[in-house]
């Protein structure tokens, strides 16, 4: 439990040192700067520099648990961050020495999940959004012939050629409109309305196909990581996959942080809780500890019933919660699931279950 919050310092850190080492590279383009300041900032670079170095050390040394495969990208934005800097200070000269650390602009790329996450659904949506860039690319070169023929006589400045109308309609399928090139022909204005028309199509094909993309992603990690924390409980392990799938669509995942109160007794119960990760103490006459693969609050939501403990996390838990409409759900749609869930709560009570 320890690990995951020491490495999430650890991105926020190094993300930290990635700002101040590229706010320094901004500061010393400024013209206007005396000498030592000047020379204050460069020691600043190369103390983010040996900051990094250490980092490419560490990421060398200590093995990742992700496996060599998660690690390569990271190896290579470590060397691309040490040693294109220590490049331009050996063989570049000049004021231009220090732009070369801008490299470590590809820094927050090194441990982010958000663009692992973008690069997935690109890769998935991959021949959408070619077929999407393909249709932009003709209507921008369309635009630009049909604004060739019907502007280069009246303006031979800006639509004397091909290339050159092709600024304008870039800026006008985009929705830009710099204004810079405006066309003063009656058919000219009717083009542009029509390309800045298409340009809101496309830029709304795109729109939607990244976030169709991500959020089908996004729910296809929710149902494998609800699936693993569900494989995880005992009580559900002797059921078949479709009766995990079920489970999987009812039970809600949550994080309660160490000291919390989950249930008090005397409350009214809506719900039962699976414990995946972590312990908590049930205030009993005899305090009980339960751990991983462990449930409780199960009579409240069977029977109605107070809840007859308070139940407050020891440490970080990770919980499944069952509320009392899914439990009737999975209760009508599959028997079984509830049958379990009642026999084992009978079971830890004392009782005999009815058949």
């Amino acid at each position: 439990m320890l690990s995951r919050p020491l490495s999430k310092f650890s991105m926020w850190f190094y993300g930290a040192v990635a700002a101040v080492g590229l706010l320094t590279v901004a500061a010393l383009t400024v013209p206007d700067m005396d000498a030592q300041t000047r020379l204050d900032l460069r020691v600043l670079l190369v103390v983010v520099w040996a900051i990094f170095v250490l980092q490419l050390i560490q990421a060398m040394v200590v093995p990742r648990a992700k496996g060599a495969e998660a690690g390569m990208p990271v190896i290579v934005i470590d060397v691309l961050a040490v040693l294109v800097p220590l490049a331009a200070f050996l063989f570049v000269s000049g004021r231009d020495q220090s732009l070369y650390c801008a490299v470590w602009l590809l820094k927050p790329l090194r441990d982010s999940i958000f663009f692992r996450l973008l690069g997935r659904v690109v890769k998935n949506e991959a021949h959408n959004l070619i077929g999407v860039t393909t249709i932009f690319g003709i209507v921008l070169f369309g635009a630009a012939v049909a604004a060739y023929v019907l502007e280069r006589d009246v303006q031979p400045d800006q639509f004397g050629s091909i290339p050159k109308a092709m600024w304008w309609a870039v800026v006008t399928l985009s929705t830009t409109g710099y204004g810079d090139e405006i066309p003063r022909t009656i058919a000219g204005r009717v083009l542009a309305g029509l390309v800045m028309m298409s340009g809101i199509g496309i830029f709304g094909l795109w729109a939607g196909l990244l976030a169709t993309g991500f959020y089908e992603e996004v729910r296809r990690q929710d149902f494998v990581r609800n699936w693993q924390l569900v494989a995880a409980v005992p009580l559900f392990q002797t059921l078949g996959s479709a009766a995990l799938v079920e489970i999987v669509r009812a039970l809600r995942p949550r994080i309660v942080p160490a000291g919390t109160i989950i249930c008090r007794q005397g409350e009214s119960g809506d719900q039962m809780y699976f414990i995946v990760e972590g312990r908590v103490s049930v205030a009993t006459p005899n305090p009980v500890e339960l751990g991983a693969g462990s449930f409780f609050g199960e009579m409240a939501l069977i029977t109605g019933e107070p809840r007859s403990a308070t139940v407050s996390a020891v440490s970080e838990v990770s919980l499944l919660s069952l509320f009392s409409v899914d439990f009737q759900i999975l209760s009508s749609s599959n028997p079984d699931i509830a049958d379990t869930i009642r026999r084992t709560a009978l079971e830890r009570r004392g009782a005999t279950p009815k058949s």
